[in-house]
């Protein structure tokens, strides 16, 4: 608990009256500091009844890199059953959220921007809740316990001779499965509504009664494979984020990519849920 400037403002005064009535023994100024010790007694059970009752719940985003602040959802919980808390800060690693209202048996979201320093798992513990209520005389703070886990990748870095891609694989073009608008022409189907004007057959269309649109295959870049030994880069630490960096860039690129640590070979692949692997196999690797 903290004592505020106009609650240090209200003690001196409480104390002064008191003096003042003991000194005098005038009823009026007894009168006058009962009233006040029982207003500062009502507000302290007021205020810790406000910090009590709840619960935090954090949820990290997917992707988390060392030493970049990132945004992380935070859900606060109000278990009691007949009184709302007021006026809260949510402090947690640094980073603070501020709710002004939480109604009775209710739930409100908000959001913290947090860094974590070193790739690798991490974890929370617990978080702490204050707050001024009723009357700013006091901050009264409490601890809630937490439990938020989450992978942190290496902080993406460009090394030297990282944008050639040739010191790491081949180029080249593939042709992928599914629909696309620059490979060769697959088929010819008929006019859907949500196709593009530029892909709409014109001389066939003239032959028939209705509309014909070219379907093209898709492109894909040549598959890669990024050796953690091969790179240009310094210590182990360096290789990781430079590795970070380049399956991030390729992989925006669309072109499937694997990964090499050591004797372990990741085959590649270019959907969202593989990049979020490789990144976390980066993240762990070596901290067995």
């Amino acid at each position: 608990m903290t004592l505020t400037r106009s609650g240090a403002f209200y003690v001196v005064i409480t104390l002064l009256i008191g003096f003042a009535a003991v000194n005098t023994g005038n009823n009026l100024l007894f009168f006058i500091v009962s009233a006040l010790l029982g207003f500062m007694a009502v507000s302290g059970v007021l205020g810790w009844l406000n910090i009590h009752g709840l619960d935090a719940v954090v949820t990290p985003p997917d992707e988390v890199y060392s030493g970049v602040s990132t945004l992380f959802t935070l859900c606060l919980i109000n278990r009691k059953r007949l009184l709302p808390s007021f006026l809260l800060q949510i402090h947690c690693n640094g980073a603070t959220a501020e709710f002004k209202l939480v109604d009775r048996r209710g739930t409100t979201t908000s959001s913290l921007m947090m860094a974590f320093t070193g790739r690798g798992p991490h974890a929370l513990e617990k978080v702490t809740v204050c707050s001024p209520f009723p009357i700013n005389f006091f901050v009264r703070c409490r601890t809630l316990s937490l439990d938020l886990r989450t992978v942190v990748f290496p902080a993406p870095l460009g090394c030297p001779g990282a944008a050639d891609s040739r010191s790491h694989g081949r180029n080249g073009s593939l042709t992928a499965r599914g629909k696309g608008y620059e490979g060769d022409i697959d088929r010819i189907v008929a006019y859907s509504g949500g196709d593009p004007l530029k892909m709409i057959h014109w001389r066939l269309s003239a032959r028939h009664d209705e509309l014909k649109v070219k379907e093209l295959s898709a492109t894909a870049r040549e598959p890669l494979v990024i050796d953690i030994d091969r790179l240009p880069a310094g210590n182990l630490e360096e290789k990781l984020s430079c590795a970070t960096y380049l399956v991030n860039r390729l992989m925006r690129e669309g072109r499937p990519v694997g990964l090499k640590l050591r004797k372990r070979l990741l085959k590649p692949a270019d959907s969202r849920g593989h990049r979020l692997r490789l990144l976390t196999e980066l993240a762990l690797y070596g901290k067995d």
